[in-house]
Parts: structure tokens; C-alpha cells; sequence
């Protein structure tokens, strides 16, 4: 009997050792618990969205990309507590873009790799022709180019639309609003304005591709927020950086001119801008004698247009500017231009432009004896009106959660943070240094993987806040910061 007992007390240690070592497990979960989906419903979940959404990156859209998009890296969590299959329309290949007849569309990549000294086009054509047409339907609905109004735009799946779009729109004459909702979905993603705001800054603000007006943001954004969430559907949506952030446009200083002490005498010269800056006064003068400027304004626009050059590093471009007082009425050669500040940013494609020569003629250097065009630089004012815009975007985009019971994310601070102190998780640090930083890939303004997963992270952390989840996210580390030109290294 004693045995017996003994025995019977051995079994009951072992045992509840046993729940001991369960009641340790450490869950993938953000407080330990076993994973829950909380009040969310992720069995379908579609994302609506632009570049970003879709996972372009280094340029171009291409598979690896594609498959390190946030919402792919969301739908990959979302299956831990339940989610669905999610699906992407695949590029053809790794070089990315799109072909025509065997050649490569060049408006449409291939992508960019980094040589170890700067970003070049990787060979090859794309196997993605422009033609192509994809079946079936798809989750990830993020349409690079896309704008806010183009989501639920009649024909933006037609060859005259988004070709993105075309190749896998149900019809030519779907919307992307309606592909998305024929799919039956529980949660969606909307991450979407940047394109409104950006194509007007990737253009230096030249006015060819213009800002979308609030009025037309404010419709259509709050149109197909009341599409998405009919019935109580839940969802997250994101607000936009500011153009500012990203290092397209703070990469090339305003100052990279180096000058020797010969080029700076002809520079200053009556014969070049020395007779400009004297023009500039003498018109100036002319505006105040007629009342036409007060005193301080002009003596204040005259320090701003006068242009002079120094013997060493440092100096800055010059560049039009249309904010400038008009003065080629007075004198045909007064135009618009001045140096630029640190106020102004410049574009990152004129990296390669900047002290070029026109017609290979030694004395008409870009941003130094020729100014640059309005295309190359977001100036002063142009930043504002991007900033101005945004910010109303960015109120439209709030509210809507809101009033929705939505999901948020302040991706507008998150870029910031990025800009300014940068952002260290899972012992890495993301900032946005060109090429270096991690943070964003090699066209300046699409994310790196690792930019994506920390993004997906942040998707994350709002879904957990407002629903109840406990999603853990993703480890930085498993992601890369840059494509290696061979996709073989993949």
C-alpha cells in the first residue's frame, strides 16, 4: 500500500510539472497569451492602395518586391488568427516593369541595384508584357500611380486606364472599389493620398502633374470609406507623410556647387550674373519710385534674387522660381531665378543633371551659369502647398476613421521619426539616408523590405489597438534593406 501511495504521489508531481511547463509557453503574441483575432474578422482580407500596397520598390514592381508589401506581410499574420488566403497579381519575373513586343518599356523600370557606388538598372527585359492579362481575383488591389479618385474611377481597368489596373481589373470597366467589394471581403486595408500630393512634388512642382483639390479628396476618400465599411465591415486605414520625409527629396543638398577661384570671377562678373544683380536693383528701384513695392519688400526680394558665387565647396544651385516678382516686363533678362536655401529641396534626379553642360558648351553649366528648371526643385512655397494639402488630406483621413470605428495609422509621424531621430526595433536602426539608411529603397520613396515590415509593424499595432488583437508583428531582421542585382541571390 505504501508503495502504492508513493507511486500515485509521483505521477501527481510529474503531472502537474507538466502544467508547469505549459503554463510557461511563450506565445507569438504581444502579452504572451495565446493569439486572438479579437473583435476582427480576418477570413478575407483585401487591400486597396497605391504603390506602397503593392510593394514597388527600387523603381519598378517585381515578385520579391511584391511579396515584401505590407499587406502581404499583414495577410501572413492575419493567418495566425484565422485569416484567409490572400492573393497578389505576380509580376512575370524579378527584373520588373513592363515590356512591348520583346523590348522594355522604359517608363516602366527594369528595377534599380547599388553597384557599391551608386543605383543602376539591372539587365535584362521584362517578361511582363503590357498586354498581359491575369484571371481570377486578387487581395493585394494596390495599383502603383494610383490617386485617390482613381480607385473607384469607371475604366481605370482599361487600356486607356492604369495598366497595373488592366492586367488583372475583373472588366476594363471595373474599379478597383468594386473588384475588391465582389470579393466579399471582412477587413480591408486603405492607405491612400500619397500619389495626390506626390506626382505634384516629383515634378518639382512644374504644374504638370497637379495637386488633387481637398474638395475631390474629401469625396472621394469618404465615397469609398462608405463602400468598404457597409454592413460594419472593420479596417484599418493610414494617413500620409509629408513629401519632406523622404529622401527623394532630401538626399541632394541645395549647395553642392564646388568652384575654383577663376569660374567664380566670370560667374560674378558684370558680363554674367554681376550684370544681373545690378538689373534686379535698378528695377527694384523702378517699382518703389512708382509705388508699385514698398521699400522693405523689395529690399528684401533683392537680397533673395541676388546671385553670387565663392571659391571653394558649398555653393548653391541656382534655380527658378515663379514665386518671384515678375519682373521681364520691365527688363526681358530680369527672370525669375535666384539661389537656392535650405528651405527649398532638391530632387533626387538631379543628382546627375546638376553641372552638366548644355550642347556640351563649357560656359552653360545646369544650377550654376544656367538655372535650374522648375522640374528639378520643390521650392520654398511648393513644399507649403504640398504641406497645405496633406494636411487637409490627413484631417479627412482621421475623421473618417473615426466616425467609422476604423483602425489608424500616423504614418505622417512615423516618417517624420524616420527623418529626424530615425527608429531602432529588433536591435536594428531605420533612418532615411540614402541607399544606407534601410528605411527606403533605392528610388528614394518607395520603402525597402525592411521599410515594409516596419510599416506592416505599425499596421499592426493600430489593428491591436482598436480591435483587441495581440498580434505580435514581424522581426525587422528578416528582411532586407537592399535587392542584389542578381535574381539568383534572392
Amino acid at each position: 500500500m505504501i508503495k502504492n501511495i508513493k507511486w500515485l504521489l509521483l505521477v501527481s508531481l510529474t503531472f502537474i510539472a507538466c502544467n508547469d511547463d505549459e503554463a510557461t509557453v511563450t506565445y507569438d503574441s504581444t502579452d504572451g497569451l495565446p493569439l486572438t483575432a479579437g473583435t476582427a474578422d480576418f477570413t478575407k482580407y483585401v487591400a486597396l492602395g497605391d504603390s506602397f500596397a503593392a510593394g514597388y520598390s527600387d523603381g519598378a514592381l517585381f515578385i520579391e518586391g511584391q511579396n515584401g508589401a505590407y499587406p502581404n506581410i499583414l495577410a501572413q499574420q492575419f493567418a495566425l488568427v484565422g485569416g484567409g488566403t490572400f492573393t497578389t497579381p505576380l509580376m512575370a519575373d524579378n527584373i520588373g516593369g513592363f515590356s512591348l513586343g520583346g523590348v522594355q518599356i522604359p517608363s516602366f523600370g527594369p528595377r534599380l541595384y547599388f553597384n557599391g557606388a551608386s543605383p543602376v538598372t539591372v539587365s535584362g527585359i521584362s517578361g511582363t508584357s503590357i498586354s498581359d492579362k491575369l484571371t481570377g481575383s486578387f487581395n493585394n488591389m494596390g495599383i502603383p500611380g494610383a490617386k485617390s479618385f482613381h480607385l473607384d474611377f469607371v475604366g481605370y481597368g482599361s487600356s486607356a486606364g492604369n495598366p497595373y489596373f488592366a492586367r488583372f481589373a475583373s472588366t476594363p470597366g471595373a474599379t478597383v472599389v468594386t473588384d475588391a467589394l465582389a470579393q466579399n471581403p471582412t477587413f480591408f486595408s486603405l492607405w491612400i493620398g500619397g500619389n495626390d500630393v506626390l506626382g505634384y512634388a516629383l515634378s518639382g512642382g512644374d504644374g504638370t502633374n497637379p495637386i488633387t483639390p481637398t474638395a475631390t479628396f474629401n469625396g472621394v476618400y469618404n465615397s469609398i470609406i462608405s463602400k468598404m465599411t457597409a454592413g460594419g465591415r472593420e479596417g484599418v486605414v493610414a494617413n500620409i507623410p509629408y513629401v519632406g520625409s523622404l529622401p527623394h527629396f532630401t538626399t541632394v543638398p541645395h549647395n553642392p556647387v564646388p568652384l575654383d577661384a577663376t569660374t567664380v570671377t566670370q560667374l560674378n562678373s558684370l558680363a554674367a550674373y554681376g550684370a544681373y544683380n545690378a538689373g534686379i536693383t535698378q528695377a527694384f528701384a523702378y517699382l518703389v519710385a512708382n509705388n508699385l513695392i514698398s521699400r522693405a519688400n523689395a529690399d528684401a526680394e533683392i537680397a533673395k534674387r541676388t546671385i553670387t558665387f565663392r571659391a571653394g565647396a558649398g555653393n548653391a544651385v541656382v534655380i527658378m522660381d515663379e514665386y518671384l516678382t515678375n519682373l521681364t516686363g520691365i527688363n526681358p533678362a530680369l527672370v525669375s531665378m535666384r539661389q537656392a536655401t535650405a528651405e527649398d529641396l532638391i530632387v533626387l534626379p538631379a543628382s546627375s543633371f546638376i553641372g552638366t553642360t548644355v550642347g556640351g558648351d563649357p560656359t552653360k553649366v545646369n544650377g550654376v551659369s544656367v538655372p535650374l528648371a522648375d522640374k528639378w526643385v520643390l521650392s520654398k512655397n511648393e513644399i507649403l502647398e504640398t504641406k497645405v494639402a496633406s494636411d487637409a488630406y490627413n484631417a479627412i483621413i482621421q475623421a473618417a476613421a473615426t466616425s467609422n470605428n476604423l483602425a489608424f495609422v500616423d504614418a505622417k509621424s512615423l516618417m517624420i521619426q524616420l527623418s529626424t531621430t530615425g527608429i531602432t526595433a529588433n536591435n536594428y536602426t531605420l533612418n532615411t539616408a540614402f541607399a544606407t539608411g534601410g528605411a527606403f529603397s533605392l528610388d528614394g520613396f518607395h520603402p525597402t523590405p525592411r521599410g515594409y515590415a516596419l510599416i506592416s509593424n505599425e499596421f499592426i499595432k493600430a489593428i491591436n489597438a482598436k480591435y483587441g488583437s495581440n498580434l505580435n508583428g514581424v522581426n525587422l531582421g528578416d528582411y532586407r534593406i537592399l535587392f542584389p542585382r542578381d535574381a539568383a541571390n534572392f
